[in-house]
């Protein structure tokens, strides 16, 4: 218990030491200093660690919201500049590894799907809330594992909607014709989201545990009983990169949960929770 509280305080000093770093930064978008600092918070937080973030101090806490929060915007503008950097060449689709965390996101599709697969037959319509600039999730489930299903992408800006329309406008037309960008909070959405067989609750929708439960709540009250939720969440020290979605708000929200899995590599960094509408 010594070395495992020994280990978790020098992961806390560790990350306390990037998050001030990150803070002084005059700008988080890509460049060299920007890609070096997070490239060094995801390698210290990926591996598996004992660290419960519940169990944090109140100054620690502090620090992981906000670092959330930083990281959230960093994460924006990175897929913005690299959405820019693929339209702006031939054959956009081609390109798509140049993305840094382009495995990951092959990796989290094709894990959420397989997951999936064994609770949901064949979707006719998703949604995915919280899509961004360069739409990877759906992009590839479309592409690579639901070849019939229809896929609707919500995002509050719509700025990174022009941008991700752009980006599948080189798709082929059998995926391009499923794809629909648009612009809405999640609070907005009330009975459209009653057709979905499926809604994908992006990692970063609802910064904190409030906001999380609250959107919970909200897919609750207006998906389709029977209708499946995948919320993607963090676990242990990945929780210092993006929020945690708690079972209990789930099952408050009127979900019961099928699976929970939570990634032991490097290939995938977020945890995810399937979940299906009771009446």
């Amino acid at each position: 218990m010594e070395a495992e509280n020994s280990e978790v305080t020098a992961l806390v000093e560790k990350i306390t030491g990037l998050h001030a770093a990150i803070s002084k930064l005059p700008s988080l978008s890509p460049s060299p200093q920007v890609d070096a600092l997070f490239t060094e918070l995801v390698a210290a937080c990926v591996p598996s660690s004992p660290v419960d973030v519940t169990k944090l101090g109140p100054e620690a806490q502090e620090m992981r919201q906000d670092l959330i929060r930083l990281c959230s915007t960093a994460e924006g503008l990175l897929e913005a500049h690299y959405s820019d950097m693929l339209t702006a060449l031939d054959n956009p689709l081609d390109h798509l590894g140049r993305f840094p965390y382009f495995d990951n996101y092959i990796n989290l599709s094709k894990l959420e799907h397989d997951l999936l697969a064994g609770h949901v037959a064949a979707p006719a319509r998703v949604a995915f809330i919280g899509s961004g600039p360069l739409p990877f999730s759906s992009l590839f489930l479309a592409t690579y594992h639901l070849p019939d299903t229809r896929f609707d992408n919500y995002d509050r800006c719509s700025v990174a909607n022009g941008r991700a329309t752009k980006l599948v406008g080189a798709a082929d037309e059998g995926v391009r014709a499923r794809m629909a960008f648009h612009t809405a909070e999640v609070a907005d959405l009330t009975a459209e989201l009653g057709v979905y067989d499926v809604v994908f609750l992006a990692a970063l929708v609802g910064m904190t545990s409030e906001e999380k439960a609250n959107t919970i709540a909200h897919l609750g009250k207006h998906m389709a009983d029977g209708a499946v939720l995948v919320a993607r969440s963090a676990h242990g020290a990945r929780a210092f990169l993006y929020p945690v979605v708690e079972l209990d708000d789930i099952g408050r929200g009127g979900f019961q949960v099928l699976a929970v899995h939570h990634p032991a590599g490097d290939e995938v960094f977020n945890s995810f929770i399937v979940a299906r509408k009771v009446k």
